[in-house]
């Protein structure tokens, strides 16, 4: 095995806080959209829209900013239109890149068809812009199921694709794993959850995005197991990136903020809300969202340091 040298490995760590900010934010546009358009479908004809009006607002904002960290993190930001002159199938990036462009339209048809009809009259009296759209929110109200389908798809592959942007790096053992992207896609609808609790919502929709996050809880919790059950059943090499996060210097962070306080805490915290009235507590959907961003800085920061010559002595 040959030894981590400047010849070798010359960079260990060159991602910084921007990388996890930009998956945090990218989930957590994807749990919106999931958690958003899924709850509509059941609840078609009874659902609260103004709950998905915040919900696309807040996406937009949230993919906007993650974009933007993403770039600041990027060595040649000029070279970035180039993700979009081509498509290329066999490449995760070029997918990444138009799962991102693709999300807007996404969103933007969603939030026009979720306005309600007196504020969208408002807003046509006043901006030109809204006057102009009067089509396309035509065309959102009319097609409402397939747009919600359409964002629910879009939601999801954003998801999956923030944990497959790591598992495509090879090189770092830790993220070698199929199991990143159903994990990240399980954290951001968690996180979009979180997200709706604190918008508000009445209380047949508060019940059931509850639900739904005690669903994408477990599921993270499930797939964390998985996650370092293969790693643990693996290589040598698989067996010492696991520990950086299971008895090294990463597992405080991992246990406290991840797993008790981002997973374990919240689980407990909403079982008990189910089956008592309506309290919209804060600490939940709060301690959800923290534990999210811990997630991806973890596994960012000791991925890193992963790395095949790890066992050079």
């Amino acid at each position: 095995m040959v030894r981590t040298n400047p010849g070798t490995d010359p960079v260990l760590s060159v991602w910084g806080w921007e990388i996890p900010v930009y998956l945090f934010l990218g989930g957590l546009t994807a749990g919106l959209m999931v958690v958003g358009a899924l709850l509509e479908l059941v609840r078609l004809d009874r659902y609260d829209r103004r709950a998905s009006v915040w919900g696309a607002l807040l996406g937009i904002g949230a993919l906007s900013a993650g974009m933007a960290a993403l770039l600041m993190d990027l060595e040649h930001k000029l070279y970035v239109p180039r993700f979009y002159l081509a498509f290329r199938p066999s490449s995760p990036m070029s997918w990444g890149a138009w799962i991102l462009v693709v999300a807007y339209p996404a969103l933007a048809l969603w939030l026009t068809g979720s306005v309600d009809r007196a504020t969208w009259e408002g807003w046509e009296k006043r901006f030109a812009a809204a006057r102009l759209l009067s089509g396309v929110r035509r065309l959102a109200l009319e097609r409402r199921r397939g747009l919600l389908v359409f964002a629910l798809a879009v939601g999801a592959g954003l998801g999956v694709y923030t944990g497959i942007l790591l598992q495509t790096l090879a090189a770092r053992p830790l993220w070698s794993t199929g199991l990143l992207g159903p994990l990240f896609l399980a954290s951001g609808v968690s996180a979009g959850a979180a997200a709706y609790m604190l918008i508000g919502a009445h209380a047949g929709q508060f019940r059931d995005i509850v639900a739904v996050d005690l669903a994408a809880l477990a599921a993270e919790l499930v797939l964390l197991l998985l996650f370092f059950v293969e790693k643990g059943s693996g290589t040598l090499v698989d067996r010492a990136a696991a520990m950086l996060v299971l008895a090294g210097p990463y597992t405080g962070a991992f246990f406290g903020l991840v797993v008790l306080a981002g997973i374990l805490a919240p689980l407990l915290i909403e079982s008990r809300e189910l089956g008592r009235p309506i309290q919209r507590a804060l600490a939940a959907p709060l301690l959800v969202l923290s534990g999210g961003f811990a997630l991806r800085a973890v596994l960012v920061a000791a991925g890193q340091v992963s790395s095949y010559s790890m066992l050079g002595g």
